[in-house]
C-alpha cells in the first residue's frame, strides 16, 4: 500500500505554533493501553514506548487501564486532557465495541486519530492431524456437518467470533448456525481448547497460536491481514482467497488521543511515527510478536470509520442489533 500522509497532519504542519512546537513535549507522555499487562495490545504500547522517545525527546510511559472490553481506558483518554500528555494505544475493540454495543461503548469517533501502528494477524487453524489442509476442506465439513463443528472464542461479537462468522456468511452458511462457538476466556484458553480437542478449529490471534504451529501441533489454513505473514510465506490471506466480509478483519494498533489535539501534538506525533516507521528495533518488535507495521499506511480515521461500518452492518446482518 502506498504510504499516505493523513489530511489532519498536513493541515497540522500548515497551521503549527513555532511555540507550542518548542515546548511540547516538555515532560513525560502516558501512554494507556486498555488492556492488562501481556497481550498484543500491552506488546505493542510497551514497544512504542521503548522505540518513540528517542525521536520524541521524553520519555514515555505505559498505564494499563483494563476493564469493560477496552472502554474503561478508552473512556479515560477522552476524558483527559487535550494537551498530548494522554494518548491511547488503541485496538480494534474501539471500533468493534461501539459497533455493537452502542449504549455502553465510546463512540468510535471520539478521539484525535494520530496515526495506525500495527496490523495483528489472525489465524484460521486446526489440528495438525485434523483432515483439513484447506479453507475449502473446512468449509466443506462445517457445511456436512449440520451445525455439530465447533469453534473457540471469546465471544459472539469478539473480534474471534466475527472472524469465524464472517467467513462462515461469505461462504453462503448461516453465520450462527453453521458450526457451534464454544466460549473461552483468552487466546491461551482458546488454544488450549484447539490442541486439546475440544473445538474443532479457531481463528484467533496470531500471538496465541505461532508457538504451536512452529512447534507441528496446529496447521494454519488462513491468515486474517492485510497481507501474508513473513512466517508463514505460503499462507493465504482470507482477500487472497476471495473473501469479502473475512478479508476486511484483522486485529490492529493504533495511537490515539483525546479530541481536539492541538495542531502542534498532530505534527510531533505524525514526525515521531514516520521515523519510529524506518526503525529496526520497531521492525523487529514487530516481528517478533507476529505483527505488521503499518504507520503510514492508512489514513486512520477513514480506516476507523470502515472498521466501525464493517462491525456495525455485520452485527445487524448477523442479528446482533436491530435492522
Amino acid at each position: 500500500m502506498k504510504k499516505i500522509l493523513g489530511s489532519v497532519a498536513l493541515a497540522a504542519m500548515a497551521t503549527a505554533s513555532p511555540v507550542f512546537a518548542d515546548t511540547y513535549p516538555d515532560q513525560a507522555v502516558t501512554l494507556v493501553v486498555p488492556y492488562g499487562p501481556g497481550g498484543a495490545s500491552d506488546l505493542a504500547g510497551r514497544a512504542l514506548a521503548e522505540v518513540a522517545p528517542e525521536y520524541l525527546g521524553q520519555p514515555v510511559t505505559v498505564m494499563n487501564k483494563p476493564g469493560a472490553g477496552g472502554m474503561n481506558g478508552a473512556r479515560s483518554v477522552t476524558e483527559a486532557d487535550a494537551d498530548g500528555y494522554t494518548l491511547l494505544l488503541a485496538r480494534v475493540g474501539m471500533a468493534l465495541s461501539p459497533a455493537v454495543t452502542p449504549g455502553n461503548a465510546v463512540p468510535h469517533d471520539a478521539y484525535t486519530f494520530l496515526g495506525a501502528l500495527e496490523a495483528t494477524p489472525m489465524i484460521l487453524a486446526v489440528r495438525a492431524d485434523a483432515p483439513y489442509d484447506s479453507v475449502d476442506d473446512l468449509i466443506a465439513a462445517i457445511r456436512d456437518s449440520n451445525g455439530a463443528m465447533t469453534y473457540a472464542a471469546s465471544g459472539a461479537t469478539a473480534i474471534d467470533g466475527f472472524t469465524t462468522q464472517a467467513l462462515l456468511a461469505d461462504s453462503d452458511l448461516d453465520p450462527l448456525t453453521a458450526a457451534t462457538l464454544v466460549p473461552y476466556k483468552g487466546g491461551g484458553a482458546l488454544a488450549t481448547a484447539l490442541l486439546g480437542g475440544h473445538v474443532d478449529f479457531v481463528a484467533m490471534a496470531a500471538g496465541s497460536l505461532m508457538p504451536h504451529i512452529a512447534s507441528g501441533d496446529m496447521k494454519p489454513l488462513m491468515v486474517f491481514a492485510p497481507q501474508r505473514m513473513d512466517a508463514l510465506p505460503e499462507v493465504a490471506t482470507a482477500s487472497e482467497l476471495g473473501f469479502e466480509k473475512a478479508g476486511q478483519i484483522a486485529g490492529w494498533s493504533a495511537l490515539y488521543g483525546p479530541k481536539d489535539l492541538p495542531a502542534e501534538v498532530i505534527e510531533t506525533w505524525d514526525g515521531v511515527l514516520g521515523q519510529v516507521a524506518q526503525n529496526d528495533q520497531w521492525q523487529e518488535l514487530a516481528d517478533r510478536r507476529g505483527s505488521i507495521s503499518t504507520i503510514g499506511t492508512v489514513e486512520m480515521a477513514d480506516y476507523a470509520q470502515s472498521q466501525y461500518d464493517l462491525f456495525h452492518d455485520m452485527a445487524v446482518e448477523f442479528g446482533y442489533l436491530p435492522q
